[in-house]
């Protein structure tokens, strides 16, 4: 695993808390501990820019005393901080589980838990969370290209990626074809596509708001 990457231990039993942030230190993993929801909340909402921090997991118990976990996730995702939780509980049942797996929980295990699945749980919560950061970036860097295009660009985009040939998209814009490759050519290189294949990539991943 990643020594850079940081997960977030929440549980108000000292005991458990140092016991996940040893087994998280045999990997070489980085592990910040907090009693309650609360102290979390005070961290994350004062991160400047939650892209930009390191991949990480939140290793989150049920019931505690004030934000019990279930409130702690929807209170994330309110906040639209995107980070996977592997729940842990010594009273976990079937409708707390599925209620915390269908509002997009990564794992649940219930205590006591082996060490390996832990850290198993742990590890494919890393691959998706750089999974979601890498994808929020690459969003990021279209959008930027996107609104750096001219009206007129953003319109012959649309026309270029519905398959309209060249000579089609001259008529409707009332526009010399050997215009209209040249405009092609140059909103090529401002969304930094070499091929209509990139650039159709490229168009459904922006917003479609956009269009």
């Amino acid at each position: 695993m990643e020594s850079y990457a940081v997960i977030y231990v929440v549980d108000d039993d000292t005991s458990v808390r140092e016991s996940v942030a040893d087994l998280l230190a045999t990997v070489g993993l980085k592990a910040i501990l907090f009693t309650s929801a609360t102290e979390m909340f005070d961290l994350l909402e004062k991160t400047p820019d939650k892209y930009t921090a390191p991949p990480s997991c939140l290793i989150l118990d049920v019931r505690m005393p004030g934000i019990g976990g279930l409130d702690a996730q929807e209170r994330l995702a309110k906040l639209q901080l995107h980070i996977p939780i592997v729940f842990m509980t010594a009273h976990g049942d079937i409708a707390m589980t599925v209620k915390a797996m269908k509002s997009g929980a990564h794992n649940f295990l219930s205590k006591p838990f082996r060490g390996q699945d832990m850290l198993d749980a742990v590890r494919s919560a890393m691959v998706h969370d750089r999974a979601h950061r890498e994808n929020e970036r690459v969003r990021r860097e279209l959008r930027e290209r996107y609104e750096a295009l001219t009206a007129h660009e953003r319109k012959l985009l649309s026309m270029v990626t519905s398959g309209m040939m060249n000579k089609q998209i001259a008529a409707k814009m009332n526009l010399s074809e050997i215009t209209i490759k040249v405009h092609r050519g140059q909103l090529m290189r401002k969304m930094k596509a070499n091929t209509l294949v990139e650039l159709v990539k490229m168009e459904i991943r922006l917003p479609k708001s956009d269009f």
